[in-house]
């Protein structure tokens, strides 16, 4: 695992045919290539549904704030799936 105390890293990413660049540390980068394995989609894919999402909202934060918002969510849900939580 990549020390998690490490500065953002800029990479490029094509949402809806239009390249833009993301920095993200390189931990959050590794959970978006796993999760994106998990789903079965490329980055590009899933980073354009987490932009779709966000554009969404009353309120949208900026692109790398809803990846990593995405993806802690998405770590918390699958937390609570593999510990039977929410079952009575």
């Amino acid at each position: 695992m990549t020390i998690p105390y490490h500065p953002p890293v800029k990479r490029s990413v094509e949402i809806a045919g239009h390249k833009t660049s993301i920095s993200l540390e390189p931990l959050f980068w590794e959970m978006l290539r796993g999760a994106a394995q998990r789903e079965g989609v490329p980055i590009n894919a899933l980073v354009a549904r987490i932009d779709a999402e966000r554009i969404s909202c009353p309120t949208p934060p900026g692109l790398a704030g809803a990846i990593r918002i995405w993806l802690v969510a998405a770590a918390s849900d699958q937390d609570a799936e593999g510990t039977g939580a929410g079952a009575d």
